[in-house]
């Protein structure tokens, strides 16, 4: 009967136990982001606007309603996007320079069935504030285009539930292999 190789035990086991942690850390996240979509959902209710997060940050706001004023717009790009009816094709979104922002901020201006960028010199838009962050502009959208949908915080993915299934599926996968491998080990002459 062979002994059973110490090196690789250890590293076998080391490596499952990552795994096992791994998981564990991804079902801490589905809590954590289980109270992030309630909280993007709660933001939806309310109706005093806030200001648009120039930063970056201010995740907390977002879902909520804002107005921003593009004093300068630096180019329109079609983005693919859904129109308020759940149509597919084009968010129009312009790249503004706004009062007190350090980087250009992106305004989803409307929806078009063409990629065609959408003409608009700027000016005061409001709308919801979705990830990004970014400002959909609400009914009536500007520069004669369609209502885009409404940024939906269902629409996050939360798929920390099955990735903790993935890791600890590794982990037993990877013990499994290794034990077969000894009992095979142990069989040869």
């Amino acid at each position: 009967m062979r002994r059973v190789p110490i090196l690789a035990t250890i590293v076998v086991l080391a490596a499952a136990a990552v795994m096992v942690a791994l998981g564990v850390w991804q079902l801490k996240r589905l809590d954590q982001k289980e109270a992030l979509l309630a909280r993007y959902a709660a933001a939806e209710g309310l109706a005093a606007p806030v200001a648009f997060p120039t930063t970056g940050e201010g995740e907390q706001d977002w879902f909520r309603t804002s107005t921003l004023d593009c004093q300068r717009v630096l180019s329109i790009q079609p983005t693919a996007g859904r129109s308020a009816d759940g149509q597919s094709g084009w968010a129009q979104r312009a790249s503004c320079v706004i009062d007190g922002a350090s980087a250009p901020v992106a305004i989803d201006l409307g929806w078009s069935r063409e990629p065609a960028s959408a003409q608009w010199s700027g000016g005061e838009v409001s709308g919801v504030i979705a990830p990004g962050p970014r400002l959909v502009a609400s009914r009536p959208p500007v520069a004669g285009l369609q209502p885009l949908a409404r940024p939906d915080p269902s629409a996050i993915p939360n798929n920390h539930l099955a990735y903790a299934g993935q890791w600890f599926f590794f982990a037993l996968t990877a013990l499994v292999i290794y034990w077969l491998a000894l009992k095979r080990r142990r069989t040869k002459p």
